[in-house]
């Protein structure tokens, strides 16, 4: 089998994603999978109906893989997202897709989905310019959460414990970012500075691990230095991520959980998740059983398409 890992950086550096590129060429050579990586600005996009086999990359013709891994560590940017509707346009499976991938990069499209589908979530609003404050006080109580509506490991999310604060924070953003975008969140104490992440790979929670920071900061995040450790799964938790991860159509996805009093909440849902924390404290290696799960489901749909051009061996009449 043949699989591109789209990656927007450099596989063999310390950067965001990077381990996570390196393990699945790892185990695509166990597996039999020839994995390539590929910047999505290697790509020449050429809509054409002559040639549906093909595509440009630095300029040569290459032959489609048989799928794509998205595996964007920043900003996932329409350039990207294009490239992923291209080859899934010309039959290669994305795992994940550019519906379910557009759609998790906004924060606040996410928790619209999830609150739709009656998933728990923290109640979240839509900042404006000039800020309100007499509004934002009207839907939350201090200390509230400001985030921007894209961004990935804890950038971009501050704690505003008073209006004060809230004011400072608009004013700074009104002069240097005035065109940012930014949402509101409610604060949930019982999780601060601690959350779940949980692994969930097509429609199943293969892991989860409690991230603590160590820090005095509320915000939880393994590449911040987050201590991190293998959390037991209760039905509620593994529910909870496997529907969300069903719901924003994610066959891939890292789910992290908020504690909530006696329940959970959804923080934010992730793509391109990196499980490097996870294989420190699980055992479970993320990218054979990823490989595994998708060379499985592949296998399966090549069955399902033999059986529809032949009517009679899907009805159970002949066996093969």
């Amino acid at each position: 089998m043949e699989c591109w890992i789209l990656y927007d950086g450099e596989a063999d550096s310390s950067g965001p994603g990077a381990y996570e590129v390196r393990r699945f060429a790892e185990s695509g050579k166990r597996q039999g999978i020839n994995v390539t990586v590929f910047r999505p600005e290697q790509f020449e996009l050429v809509v054409t109906q002559d040639d549906r086999d093909s595509v440009l990359i630095d300029g040569q013709v290459a032959q489609l893989p048989d799928f794509i891994l998205p595996r964007i560590s920043g900003n996932v940017n329409y350039f990207t997202l294009a490239v992923i509707r291209h080859l899934e346009r010309l039959g290669v499976e994305a795992f994940n897709g550019s519906e379910a991938i557009e759609s998790v990069k906004d924060k606040l499209h996410t928790q619209q989905i999830l609150a739709e589908n009656n998933i728990p979530v923290p109640d979240t609003m839509l900042a404006k310019f000039p800020c309100d404050t007499s509004i934002v006080e009207q839907v939350f109580d201090f200390p509230i959460v400001v985030k921007t509506l894209v961004g990935t490991h804890g950038n971009g999310v501050f704690l505003c414990e008073t209006k004060e604060k809230l004011n400072d924070i608009m004013e700074l953003m009104r002069e240097t970012k005035p065109d940012i975008q930014l949402i509101f969140q409610e604060f949930i104490s019982r999780s601060h500075g601690c959350d779940l992440r949980v692994f969930v790979i097509d429609g199943e929670a293969v892991a989860a691990m409690k991230r603590t920071a160590q820090d005095g900061s509320f915000k939880a995040n393994a590449s911040r230095g987050a201590r991190v450790e293998q959390f037991p799964m209760n039905e509620d938790i593994r529910k909870l991520a496997v529907d969300s991860s069903r719901t924003l159509n994610l066959d891939i996805a890292g789910i992290d959980i908020l504690f909530d009093g006696d329940g959970y909440k959804i923080c934010e849902a992730n793509s391109a998740p990196d499980f490097r924390a996870l294989e420190s404290c699980c055992d479970i290696n993320i990218a054979d059983t990823i490989f595994s799960s998708i060379a499985g489901r592949m296998a399966r749909e090549a069955g399902e398409d033999l059986l529809m051009g032949y009517p009679a061996l899907a009805n159970g009449r002949i066996s093969m």
